[in-house]
């Protein structure tokens, strides 16, 4: 009995170490996923032990390209038997070597098939949502099933009820009963999930089984954001953190078909050109950007982590850059005054444009007037407008290709506000008048009001009152019968037309004064 184990145990090694050796790790399967996946092997009686180390040495190959540990996929192993165990978690093994060891250690456990309460085991205790700490929550969650679909037991609930929480379902029968059955558990679609193979042949569904996963657990390792006519931003996981090394990053004009788009990710027919430009970043660092570029044009970036402690497979990315859009693409204009206004221009190119040509007229035919800026300023006052008149206005900007592209605009200045207007002379009392008036506060310095009686010869009768510029009403007290009342807005340098009222204590009579 010990010399039949022996054999086992030994043609177990075998086995796992032939598919290591002639099994190379396929490209583009390190580092490019991220999830859980828990293994489901039955090891019952019905299961011979021959079967069962062919089911290892088919974990061991499936396994073999991903890299384990934080921020890449986590294994487990669950044996169904009579007592279901679990032979390891999620946090047990973070590298191959560890792995393929364990899958050499692993001995069946005979008895019944007792899938159903290895289910709850896998539901309660390994894949439930609480079961991933804070930085994996989220992360997608596989259940492999390996039967030989024997007696399988009353599946179809338990596996319905992981399925609505998240869990993928696969299933590898190397029998050939129970179709209908296992058909129901696994998660759509159904050719891309269920396998039916026999025992000796497993390795011909290698390739499609590790496919299958990784297209559950796939990780956006590598993206691009930020993408200009002449730049681009690339981002990745900073798969180096705590490790030695750093990353290297090629790009260029894509220079055969290849998948385009702006972001596109994953393995990619496109191949760098000969002109291409090469970057290096820290361990640490997760960003890099990509100068340099053309506008309207597809480029190739790959990422390459390079470390001693471990090995990376290479990143590919295709985008394609922002079509040029010459300055200016728009033209403003604000802070319209009567005499003055500023016009604003963009996008600012300075890499580009060598000086921004500002032209402006009054229409229909005014004097053409200009103004040169520098490349770096996107915006200008133009002042000694006219109030209350259409202007043309043209931004040219001068690019150092030697082409120029220039938009206009029109826009009219303010409209002269009157300073003073709708004098009103309201009667209080018998010698009293309320004075009321509309006016505009801009550009005054105040108001002058100044009454007298017409009939009064002797100097001195007049008097006067100054008020702030926001004043617009005023009460004059013991005022002679017929007073005369005028209001006069007060410039910086000097006082302009005013309006004039006789107070007739029953009615004001207004009109221009001085």
């Amino acid at each position: 009995m010990e010399g039949k184990l022996l054999f086992t145990w030994m043609l177990l090694c075998l086995l796992l170490r032939q598919s290591a050796a002639q099994n190379p790790q396929p490209e583009g399967v390190l580092n490019c996923c991220e999830g859980d996946v828990l293994f489901l092997v039955d090891s019952s009686g019905s299961v011979s032990s021959y079967e069962h180390s062919r089911m290892l040495a088919f974990l061991s190959e499936l396994l073999l390209p991903f890299s384990l540990g934080e921020e890449q996929v986590r294994v487990g192993l669950l044996q169904v038997g009579t007592k279901p165990r679990l032979e390891f978690g999620f946090d047990k093994y973070s590298t191959q070597s560890g792995l393929q060891g364990a899958l050499t250690n692993v001995k069946p456990l005979r008895g019944d098939t007792n899938t159903v309460d290895a289910l709850k085991m896998a539901k309660e205790w390994v894949l439930r949502p609480g079961a991933a700490d804070g930085a994996r929550a989220g992360l997608p969650r596989v259940l492999v099933w390996l039967t030989d679909g024997v007696k399988p037991g009353d599946v179809i609930g338990p596996m319905a009820e992981l399925r609505e929480e998240g869990v993928a379902v696969l299933v590898v029968s190397t029998g050939h009963g129970n179709y209908q059955v296992l058909r129901q558990v696994v998660s759509p679609a159904v050719e891309d999930h269920l396998y039916f193979v026999d025992i000796d042949d497993m390795s011909i569904i290698t390739e499609d089984l590790r496919d299958a996963i990784i297209e559950i657990i796939r990780a956006e390792r590598i993206h691009v954001r930020d993408i200009y006519t002449n730049s681009a931003t690339l981002h990745w996981r900073p798969v180096l953190s705590g490790l030695s090394g750093h990353y290297e990053i090629l790009f260029s004009p894509v220079v055969t078909g290849g998948a385009g788009g702006a972001g596109g990710t994953g393995t990619s027919t496109s191949t760098l050109g000969t002109q291409y430009q090469k970057l290096r970043q820290s361990a640490s660092s997760s960003t890099a950007l990509l100068t340099g570029l053309k506008p309207d044009t597809t480029y190739t970036a790959t990422l390459t982590p390079e470390s001693n402690e471990q090995v990376f497979n290479t990143l590919s990315v295709t985008f394609t850059t922002k079509p040029e859009v010459m300055s200016p693409a728009v033209v403003t204009v604000s802070e319209l005054q009567q005499n003055s206004i500023r016009v604003s221009w963009g996008p600012l190119q300075p890499e580009t444009v060598t000086s921004y040509y500002i032209e402006y007229s009054a229409l229909p035919r005014g004097k053409l007037n200009a103004v040169t800026v520098g490349p770096t300023q996107n915006s200008t006052l133009l002042r000694g407008l006219q109030p209350d008149t259409t202007y043309l206005v043209t931004v040219s900007a001068r690019h150092a290709s030697g082409k120029e592209n220039a938009m206009s605009v029109k826009v009219c200045t303010q409209e002269v506000t009157p300073a003073l207007a709708d004098l009103q002379l309201t009667t209080v009392g018998s010698d009293s008048v309320q004075v009321d008036w509309k006016g505009s506060v801009a550009g005054l310095k105040g108001y002058w009001l100044t009454w007298e009686s017409p009939q009064s010869s002797v100097p001195g009768q007049r008097s006067s009152l100054y008020l702030p510029p926001d004043s617009l009403s005023t009460r004059l007290n013991h005022l002679p019968p017929s007073a005369r009342v005028c209001v006069s807005p007060i410039y910086r340098t000097a006082r302009g037309d005013g309006l004039c009222c006789t107070a007739q204590f029953h009615s004001g009579e207004c009109g221009q004064g001085g």
